[in-house]
């Protein structure tokens, strides 16, 4: 609480200085009566109305208090900061191609813990729009943009290696940029941008992913890619109806020149990631890189508080009339 006027509090401090004369000079007179010899008078019995006589002078006093409290001017500075949210629109590009279910990453394969990377990267966004895009040879769009990260998360988790097999065979990298260029050109974001994660080269689509990175910086998108799993051979299971599950040793090339070029024309950066702890890093610095920006407002509001003394001043008054002039009526 603050006082537009605390000069006027002074008054307070004269109050209590009065009060204290007054209950002095009250002591010296009661002492003068006591060697007068009219002590007996003070052992007269004091009805009840006697004993509430000092309400009126605590009303009185309370009157004088509250009126100096409203001279004073109070009130209370009332001051609320909000934040709002500057929201990012992102793409989560996934490569879902066979490769992906090479078996090179600790108690797993590449797509199940990229899936579980991401999924921790979805708890820390906040207020961005996020959707998700998976490729194999052709691309398509699994979820738009969206808040909602709950459904986001089951559709990835639901993401199953075999997804690629139900796709054209291959790695279309530059169909995967267009894909997600097309869902974010058409947005009002300021910031935009897509995360591409692959283990391979660019061997399928129509589209070529420098065209295509090109194309998305028309549009003022940034693109980070992310390469991951192992260089070389790599064991990928595969189901067999005579001999049941067996792996084969197929090589995989990642092909870092064309990641590198596509994040490079795009403003962004490109990444390296081998297994599970380096590829968690990976997003961890994407998420530094790409925070939601928040815009702080700061709103003050100045609540008077006279109204709120000088209505009990206003009852007090009324009471001490009230009592003054009925029960506890003084006769001259």
């Amino acid at each position: 609480m603050q006082f537009e006027s605390p000069v006027f509090l002074l008054l307070i401090i004269l109050l209590l200085l009065g009060i204290l004369y007054n209950v002095y000079t009250k002591t010296i007179k009661s002492s003068a009566l006591r060697f007068g010899g009219v002590e007996s008078i003070k052992n007269l019995p004091r009805t009840l109305i006697a004993k509430t006589l000092p309400i009126l002078t605590i009303s009185k006093i309370s009157i004088i208090i509250l009126l100096i409290l409203t001279l004073a001017s109070p009130h209370v500075i009332q001051s609320q900061v909000r934040r709002f949210p500057e929201g990012i629109d992102i793409y989560l590009a996934l490569d879902v191609s066979d490769s992906m279910r090479a078996e090179d990453v600790k108690d797993s394969n590449r797509l199940e813990t990229a899936k579980s990377v991401i999924r921790e990267f979805l708890i820390n966004r906040e207020a961005d729009r996020i959707g998700l895009v998976v490729f194999s040879g052709e691309s398509f769009t699994l979820c738009p943009l969206t808040l909602d990260y709950t459904v986001l998360t089951e559709l990835l988790t639901d993401i199953e290696a075999e997804m690629g097999d139900r796709l054209q065979a291959g790695t279309a990298i530059g169909e995967a940029i267009g894909t997600c260029t097309n869902r974010l050109q058409i947005t009002d974001s300021k910031s935009k941008i897509a995360i591409l994660l692959t283990d391979g080269e660019n061997n399928s689509g129509s589209i070529d992913p420098i065209t295509a990175a090109s194309v998305a910086k028309s549009y003022g998108i940034r693109i980070y890619t992310i390469g991951f799993g192992k260089e070389g051979g790599s064991l990928i299971p595969v189901e067999d109806t005579t001999f049941g599950k067996r792996y084969e040793e197929k090589p995989t090339f990642l092909d870092e020149e064309t990641l590198k070029a596509i994040s490079n024309i795009t403003g962004a950066r490109y990444f390296r990631a081998t297994d599970l702890e380096t590829l968690r890093q990976v997003y961890t610095e994407i998420d530094q890189l790409e925070k939601t920006k928040f815009q702080v407002f700061e709103f003050t509001n100045q609540k008077d508080l006279v109204a709120y003394l000088l209505i009990p001043a206003s009852i007090l008054f009324g009471f001490e009339i009230l009592l003054s002039n009925t029960l506890l009526r003084k006769i001259p």
